[in-house]
């Protein structure tokens, strides 16, 4: 019996991961070019319609200084949202079903592998501060 219940966790679990849990920067830098016309990362960063994203990875949602967020992300970062792996890619999905009344027209990176690929390439840009 114990050992059909740790085989069921263990089959649920494979299952529920995602398919790409690690992206590839390298594509992810190609796919992040759907993202340039209103998002900067590196050293000369600057705000423009969207907020620079170095180190948004494990960032508040909505406290980067100097930045005027909607206030539907203000509240989703005083409620506690995080951007965690998980929650990135939920809203790179879908960024207005994520937090309906947010400022970001994009409609969402539809392939999980670009979902994927855009967070690890983020994820090479840290905070200045780190």
């Amino acid at each position: 019996m114990i050992k059909q219940i740790f085989t069921g966790v263990a089959a649920i679990a494979a299952f529920s991961t995602p398919a790409f849990a690690d992206g590839d920067a390298e594509e992810g830098k190609k796919v992040f070019r759907k993202c340039q016309a209103c998002h900067q990362v590196g050293e000369d960063a600057k705000n423009r319609v969207g907020p620079i994203l170095n180190g948004v990875v494990e960032r508040q949602a909505g406290t980067l200084e100097d930045y005027k967020y909607s206030d539907a992300m203000t509240e989703a970062g005083e409620e506690g949202l995080i951007w965690t792996h998980e929650n990135l890619a939920e809203y790179l999905k879908k960024p207005r079903e994520f937090i309906p009344g947010n400022k970001m027209t994009f409609a969402g990176l539809r392939k999980e592998e670009e979902v994927e690929d855009v967070i690890a390439y983020l994820e090479t840009f840290p905070d200045k501060e780190e």
